[in-house]
């Protein structure tokens, strides 16, 4: 899942828009998640694929959630 977000430097508010995206998108993975594991037969195949999304997602939160950081160290 190549965007463009790594490519170039976003505002804040293009930041936090960004974020709020992927954390309700994560939020519906996970829902998905807890759905299909609660089903009589669940399809492990599946549940597996939602979470490798869900980690993507969680992976693009940090690399954002960094961007907002200012870095103290510098």
């Amino acid at each position: 899942m190549a965007d463009n977000y790594d490519l170039i430097p976003l505002p804040n508010a293009e930041i936090r828009a960004r974020l709020l995206e992927l954390r309700q998108r994560h939020q519906d993975l996970d829902a998905a998640v807890e759905a299909l594991s609660a089903m009589p037969t669940p399809d492990q195949l599946q549940i597996a694929r939602l979470k490798k999304q869900k980690l993507v997602l969680r992976d693009q939160i940090t690399k954002l959630e960094n961007m907002l950081t200012p870095d103290l160290l510098a």
